[in-house]
């Protein structure tokens, strides 16, 4: 119901991926140097450049994250869109520059330029391959969801899919080929989201959205005992886990299990999946009691997304302005979805079961901070989720100016002065976007075509309810943007392996020729890296996690950066030690914090040493505090003046 097959979805995919795989054919025969394969021979026009910045930044976290984050919880995602836009100030008026005088292909490039020192060039080298691969892992994600209701393929499927294009892309044209693909990508991406903002606006607010292609159906709310006596149902226990639960199990004529929510004389129905793993270690899926699937005697999800209330009892509003529409939507009420996670036990079987129910939600609720479990203290008054939120808004300010394939991209131009107008191209067009996105998800919220299991989806689905075509552009796009911010992450990890790491730091002698071999050699290894780290998080938001790559990223890199720039008594020990201290500090605060310990290991989150999950409000000023530490016990001792 939700992922029908498309043919236009399909063709239009397959073009944009054939012009973008023709694009790096053809550009590949100007990378034959390494100035040209790492840093484009520095020839890119700024406004190319900066357009190109946006295709980089706006990743797979900003459209798929951000709106699947609003349309399920509201506001609490358009905090991420402020702070990924807010870091953009210390790009511009601290690193953009000073960035390009001091480095030529990589981050580490910059830090050692003053210093010669090996220790500098491995820990950035270090640093930068786990931040890129840190935020690879939401784009691998992302890919995975875009890919099953283009084409049909499973997650796995979808994620070698983009690790083989990307690969492609990658090894044969380098920068130059990365460059035009972000810059297709970020001008297309804001042009048909805008396009998407102004029909959410044109189609108004109604309480029974009927999308032209979601089969939209009203779920039932029932009185508590409609099915008692009923001849072909069978009213279930409440045993086992179970027990307690707000839920009535019943079995109908056709043996297919129906779950409703109890809410004082009334049931609700409600969606459910159910998981089970047979003998032979493979998964079978169900849902709402039916094989999942899109054949005879099988079913797939029903759309959501609707609101129950408008101001006035009106059905529909009709064409909305921008502030109109935000307005109106305070003073509705919005079916928002939560969802219960159970291990039911049928004849010796373990069953996990997802069960999703509806949330009535007023509307003014819904446009203030604290809806989702990420931000949930700002309403709950928790100073622990307040300081977590604090903390997640300085790694997004910060890291900002610290992502390597960001930092990467002010190589690509000539001089400052074209650096600086890059820059603010960039800011430009990543921050009407990102006023773009608030509309995207709230248009989402309430457009009837919302997946309750994967928030990942909802700005395709989206556009899905406005036509095949619609959601045959905006995957595609979606699809190219996944392309642009992974080539650029590989690209960064590419340079510090090849560039960084066996050049400067082993002194390796290699021509001019090989240095190109090995960076592409490299980009196929985090390529296939990247593969297996977006199938094993599957199931996480992609916002989510690329929070935690502007962690590590602000708190390894920016110490280092800003004091190198503006304190002339920074030391080589001291940038290398700050950036191992910063990186290690933080990474292993994230992997031994609540959130994963519960998303990842799947263990009890309680019993994780962190339970703030996002460490930089700790880990940045620790990075600055060991810099400045380690730099004034080394330095140099100046000879006494003999008179």
């Amino acid at each position: 119901m939700i992922y029908e097959g498309s043919s236009t979805a399909i063709a239009i995919f397959i073009a944009f991926v054939s012009v973008v795989i023709g694009l790096s054919l053809f550009l590949g025969r100007k990378a034959k140097s390494a100035q040209g394969y790492y840093a484009a021979h520095g020839q890119i026009h700024w406004f190319v450049n900066g357009v190109a910045f946006a295709g980089d930044y706006l990743s797979a976290a900003s459209f798929l994250g951000i709106c699947g984050m609003i349309a399920f919880f509201g506001y609490d995602g358009f905090l991420y869109s402020i702070g990924y836009l807010a870091g953009w100030i210390v790009a511009l008026f601290v690193v953009a520059e000073p960035i390009k005088r001091l480095g030529r292909f990589t981050f580490a490039d910059a830090l050692d330029s003053k210093f010669g020192s090996r220790g500098i060039k491995l820990s950035a080298a270090i640093s930068t391959m786990v931040v890129s691969i840190f935020y690879l892992i939401p784009q691998m994600v992302g890919a995975g969801a875009l890919v099953k209701p283009l084409l049909g393929f499973s997650h796995l499927q979808g994620v070698v899919l983009v690790g083989v294009v990307v690969i492609f892309i990658v090894a044969t044209a380098g920068m130059v080929s990365t460059t035009w693909v972000q810059f297709i990508k970020g001008s297309l991406l804001v042009f048909f989201c805008a396009i998407l903002t102004v029909l959410i606006l044109n189609r108004g607010l109604s309480t029974t959205p009927t999308p032209e292609n979601s089969a939209f159906i009203p779920f039932k709310t029932v009185p508590a005992n409609h099915f008692e006596g009923r001849a072909g149902i069978t009213i279930l226990g409440d045993e086992g886990p179970w027990k307690g639960l707000p839920y009535l199990r019943l079995k109908n004529e056709k043996g297919v299990i129906e779950i409703w929510r109890k809410t004082g004389n009334t049931l609700t129905e409600t969606q459910f999946v159910e998981t089970e793993t047979d003998a032979d270690g493979k998964k079978k899926t169900w849902v709402n009691g039916l094989p999942q699937g899109r054949g005879e005697g099988q079913t797939d999800l029903r759309p959501v997304g609707n609101l129950s209330r408008l101001p006035g009892g009106k059905a529909d509003t009709g064409p909305l302005g921008p502030a109109e529409f935000l307005s109106t939507l305070q003073q509705s009420e919005i079916l928002l979805w939560g969802n219960d996670k159970l291990v039911d036990r049928r004849d010796g079987r373990a069953v996990e079961i997802n069960v999703y129910f509806q949330k009535p939600t007023a509307g003014d609720k819904v446009l203030v901070p604290g809806a989702s479990p990420t931000f949930a203290g700002l309403a709950q008054s928790d100073p622990l989720k307040k300081l977590d939120f604090l903390s997640l808004m300085l790694a997004l300010f910060c890291g900002t100016a610290s992502l390597p394939h960001i930092l990467i991209r002010y190589y690509t131009v000539k001089d400052a002065s074209a650096v600086r107008k890059s820059t603010v191209v960039g800011i430009a067009s990543i921050g009407f976007f990102y006023v773009l996105t608030l509309f995207l998800g709230l248009g989402a919220m309430t457009g009837g075509t919302l997946d309750v299991t994967n928030s990942n989806m909802a700005a395709p689905l989206l556009a899905k309810g406005f036509g095949e075509l619609p959601f045959a552009i905006i995957s595609a796009i979606a699809f190219t943007t996944v392309l642009g911010t992974v080539s650029g992450l590989i690209m960064a990890a590419s340079g510090a392996v090849a560039h960084d790491m066996l050049t400067n730091v082993f002194k390796l002698e290699l021509s001019d020729h090989n240095k190109v071999r090995a960076g592409k050699l490299v980009a196929v290894i985090v390529g296939i890296v990247a593969m297996i780290l977006g199938v094993v998080f599957e199931k996480m938001n992609v916002n989510f996690l690329v929070g935690w790559a502007f962690n590590v990223a602000a708190s390894a890199n920016l110490p280092s950066l800003i004091m190198l720039l503006f304190w002339k008594k920074t030391t080589k020990q001291g940038i290398t030690t700050a950036i191992i201290v910063g990186m290690v500090s933080s990474l292993g605060w994230i992997l031994l914090s609540g959130q994963t310990y519960k998303s990842v290991y799947g263990l009890d989150a309680a019993a994780a040493p962190f339970q703030l999950s996002q460490p930089a409000i700790f880990t940045i000023p620790l990075g600055f505090l060991t810099l400045v530490v380690v730099s004034l016990l080394t330095q140099k001792r100046r000879s006494p003046v003999t008179v």
